[in-house]
């Protein structure tokens, strides 16, 4: 069973919104609301994670949160899980901290 939570390019997910800021969709163009809000969900996804991992720094908040809303998806895609959570935001920003959380606990193992 497909979760829920995947994003599709008529969803307003942080994927969705980090794709098209990117512009890998033919219809997506260079936006900077999208680029705005990617940044924003992934420094709020990057803050949590590391409450329960540990770490400090907004550069870090972003890239761990932009690089675990990919992780996060994946994971949990692959797993079957679907967390639940109706409210889409929400939704993005728990995939996008659990993805976080795997990214710094790897970057910790590999450093």
């Amino acid at each position: 069973m497909a979760a829920s939570f995947i994003c599709d390019l008529e969803s307003n997910t942080l994927m969705d919104h980090i794709m098209r800021a990117l512009n890998f969709s033919t219809e997506a163009k260079m936006d900077s609301k999208n680029i705005i809000i990617a940044i924003i969900m992934g420094i709020i996804a990057g803050w949590l994670a590391s409450w329960v991992v540990g770490g400090y720094g907004v550069v870090q908040y972003l890239i761990s949160g932009v690089l675990g809303s990919f992780v996060g998806s994946y994971v949990l895609n692959k797993s079957g899980i679907n967390l639940g959570i109706r409210n889409e935001i929400g939704r993005d920003i728990a995939t996008a901290t659990i993805g976080a959380i795997i990214v710094m606990i790897i970057a910790r193992i590999l450093h």
